[in-house]
């Protein structure tokens, strides 16, 4: 015997119910078939709501009705030969005769009992059950139809009935004795209690329904046909690249079904369990996929953890007080007090020091909870040894379910990482001995993030999503995005890194997909965003959607020179998104920020990473920070920290003008927008103070002494007057170099840090010195240590051009995602 259930959305129509029949007929080519059907898709749902409406006193329940009505007739029309559709036609209108006469009795009295609920909503097995029994007598195919309401047998607990399993199993045993069929057709989810009132088994009981028969007949096998093919290791509306589950044991079928798998209705399992009767989960409109086998011992040993599933709605109910410490019975009054209220209990916690008890139950019982918790201990409560109840709210449980959890060390800690660096706050834990179920209660806006963050973690075969933000889009973003691109490809398959830019912006553009952007035709989709203001919320705007889409694995990308995005960092930070900064404004500025910003990155397990701070693409900052960590100590730094000094003074022989150099310099990319902050060594003076800070000085970018060379005039206006009033001050510029060339000297600006006072300013070196060989837009630095005290550590390269800029801010976002 085959015990075979099809779901609402196997017989949602016509069409669907073809394939029902089709499967129905292969299945009794081999063997004997009970077949147990829910209601249509959507006529549960249809039912309560027109129950609802009569009890309001709403006349639309008539229309309701007539939907309903509509619905049914409709299948029959379509399935059934015209000459043969009289007799189910004439079942449907008489049963909708006895419902609308219900509904109307409900409309006079304006009440709507769990009893007569029960009866209004068991219909719609009886009328799906009703057509696709006609269907098959259309068929010439022999069958019977079995009324579940009569052979199950259950309290009075309306809603959700318990099942008295010795008189339903004797019932259906008695049944089958008296009839035989090679097909049965049994309405699920209806039952009656032991004075043959209608009762129900609770919303999705249709599988209940269909494991009672078949635990009852001894079946060989029941399957469940719905709408996916079969287990899945999460959410398939959350996580997109779930894995199907081959083979699962009853009980981690139990876990995953009581903590929100809505594949099977949770007391299903129970009755096949104790019996031994293997569960198929199968797709109606995919019959050949090989879906799920749910059976006493796993066959697949691949995966440790075998799902991650949530329920939402769930709120926390916490019991506190010094007068619960060492006192015996507390736990037992407020578990008793909850289960008189007929509250059921999820998760419950309790802190070793006993001045805690907490419980995590539905939210739509938290006033009811909060009531008669607070009236059990209103004693406590007045004499203030136990505190009011506190309820919490907007929360969700989440579980990680497996057998083979079981004794295998770093599950959970894997877990509570992958949770904590993700930002994702936890509420309570609870674990049992069987090592099965590890459940944790989040915020529920957190629920999407975890449980994709998790799923990567136990089920991705290594495989990290990073999600880029990226803000500024100039020459080096452009080159940024364009390497991304060219990488993609590499970091999948060699680093296991599946990078996405999911947001861009610049000063008047913001532009979000959460699926990532095309980075072929990202400038378009940019310019055809949302335009934001340039001025004022723009950077907070940014912050709160980056909050607001709480996608796991974030780092926000700063290729700006803006104060005003600056000022965001601590809240993304404060959200576990990492920030890379090719911006200065937040190292080099204030000290107490600056210093703030670490331990922020420190506190919410996020990076604030800033290399190209100080040597475009150099690997100044991460060696500094090498040889710190390491327990070195550094004594002195010396340094060309300008690209755009040492390009122009390398360039300027007096045979062009000198302003003529600096201009070629900002042309090919080299100097800031404006280059006064290059030539003033205002730029310089905040490298060498973000090095002095890694380095583990307080020093702030006042403190730094700064010989400049220009003008004074040369610094005033718009950047054409500085360029005005370099040319107008060649001759001085040509008395430098003469005076350097003529001592046989090179002009180099250069910063030095020394017994913790800074300094830079253009000088003149020998052909022996460090420096003298640097050419184009080199940069140097000389680290001196108490391990590389007489020949100092050099780090030498391009230190300025768009290309090493954003290969910089590239190996820090790879640095920021962990690999």
């Amino acid at each position: 015997m085959k015990v075979l259930k099809f779901g609402g959305s196997s017989v949602a129509n016509s069409e669907n119910i073809e394939k029902v029949v089709k499967i129905v007929l292969a299945a009794c080519e081999t063997s004997k078939c009970i077949v147990v059907l829910s209601a249509m898709q959507g006529v549960t749902d249809l039912l309560i709501s027109l129950g609802k409406l009569a009890e309001c006193g709403d006349e639309n329940f008539r229309e309701k009705l007539s939907e309903i009505e509509e619905k049914h007739i409709e299948a029959i029309r379509d399935l059934i030969p015209i000459t043969e559709q009289s007799s189910a036609l004439s079942f449907v209108k008489k049963r909708l005769n006895e419902l609308e006469n219900i509904c109307e009795s409900v409309f006079l009295l304006k009440e709507l009992s769990p009893r007569t609920l029960d009866l209004v909503v068991g219909l719609g097995e009886v009328l799906s059950t009703s057509i696709v029994a006609a269907k098959f007598n259309s068929l010439k195919i022999e069958n019977l139809v079995i009324d579940s309401g009569k052979l199950i047998t259950t309290d009075s607990n309306h809603g959700s009935a318990a099942v008295d399993f010795q008189t339903t199993n004797s019932n259906i045993d008695e049944y089958f004795d008296n009839n035989d069929s090679k097909l049965y057709i049994a309405p699920g989810f209806i039952a009656s209690d032991e004075n043959g009132r209608p009762t129900t088994l609770g919303r999705g009981g249709s599988d209940y329904t269909a494991a009672i028969f078949a635990a009852a007949v001894s079946a060989d096998v029941l399957e469940i046909w719905t709408d996916v093919s079969g287990m899945m290791s999460a959410n398939p509306r959350i996580v997109r690249k779930t894995r199907a589950i081959s083979h699962i044991t009853y009980r981690e079928a139990m876990e995953l079904s009581h903590f929100g798998a809505k594949i099977i209705y949770p007391p299903t399992i129970q009755p096949v369990m104790a019996k031994n009767i293997p569960v198929y989960v199968k797709n109606t409109f995919a019959p050949e996929d090989p879906g799920t086998v749910i059976e006493t011992e796993n066959r697949s040993k691949d995966n440790i953890v075998r799902g991650i599933t949530s329920i939402d709605n769930i709120c926390v109910l916490s019991l506190e007080g010094s007068g619960m410490v060492g006192i015996p019975g507390f736990s037992k009054r407020l578990f008793d007090v909850l289960s008189r209220a007929k509250i059921n209990v999820i998760l419950i916690t309790q802190s070793s020091s006993e001045h805690s008890i907490c419980v995590a139950v539905i939210e739509e019982s938290s006033e009811l909870a909060k009531s008669v918790v607070d009236e059990e201990f209103r004693y406590e409560i007045l004499n203030e040894t136990v505190e009011p109840l506190k309820v919490e709210t907007g929360l969700s449980c989440l579980a990680l379910v497996g057998d083979n959890m079981k004794s295998h060390t770093g599950i959970a800690g894997k877990m509570f990482a992958t949770l904590g660096n993700n930002g994702i706050n936890i509420k309570a834990i609870a674990q049992g001995s069987s090592e099965r179920n590890i459940s944790t209660i989040i915020a529920s806006k957190d629920v999407h993030k975890a449980v994709n963050s998790l799923h990567e973690a136990f089920f991705s075969d290594g495989k990290k999503q990073i999600n880029l933000f990226i803000i500024g889009v100039g020459t080096v973003g452009k080159k940024l995005l364009g390497q991304i691109h060219q990488q993609q490809k590499y970091l999948s398959e060699k680093m296991n890194l599946n990078v996405r830019v999911v947001g861009l912006a610049n000063s008047k553009n913001v532009s979000f997909e959460p699926d990532g952007i095309d980075l072929e035709t990202w400038q378009n989709v940019l310019e055809n965003s949302e335009n934001r203001s340039a001025a004022g919320s723009t950077s907070k705007e940014i912050a709160d959607l980056i909050a607001s889409e709480n996608l796991r694995n974030s780092i926000f990308v700063d290729v700006t020179a803006s104060e005003d995005v600056v000022n965001i960092y601590p809240r993304l930070l404060a959200e576990s998104v990492s920030v890379v900064a090719c911006n200065k404004v937040a190292a080099s500025g204030d000290f107490e920020n600056y210093q703030a910003l670490k331990k922020l990155a420190t506190e919410y397990n996020s990076n604030f990473l800033f290399e190209t701070n100080v040597g475009a693409g150099l690997p100044i900052i991460g060696t500094l920070n090498g040889l710190m960590q390491s327990g070195d100590n550094i004594t002195r730094i010396e340094a060309v920290l300008s690209g755009t000094l040492n390009y122009v003074f390398n360039n300027y022989d007096t045979n062009r003008l000198f302003a003529d150099v600096v201009r070629e310099a900002q042309s090919e990319g080299y100097t800031e927008p404006d280059p006064r902050l290059d030539l003033s060594g205002a730029d310089v003076a905040r490298k060498i103070v973000i090095l002095a800070r890694e380095s583990g000085y307080k020093i702030e970018t006042s403190d730094v002494e700064n010989k400049g060379f220009l003008p004074e005039s040369c610094l005033k206006g718009s950047v054409e007057d500085f360029y005005a009033e370099l040319a107008k001050h060649e001759e001085y510029f040509k008395q430098l170099f003469d005076a350097a060339e003529g001592g046989g000297l090179q002009l180099k600006y250069l910063a030095s840090f020394t017994d913790g006072k800074a300094s830079v300013g253009l000088e003149t070196i020998g052909q022996k010195h460090n420096f003298a060989n640097l050419s184009g837009k080199d940069n140097a630095v000389l680290f001196y240590t108490d391990r590389y005290s007489d020949f100092p550590l050099i780090i030498k390269g391009a230190g300025a051009g768009a290309d090493v800029t954003a290969a910089g801010v590239f190996a820090d976002i790879i640095r920021a995602s962990g690999r």
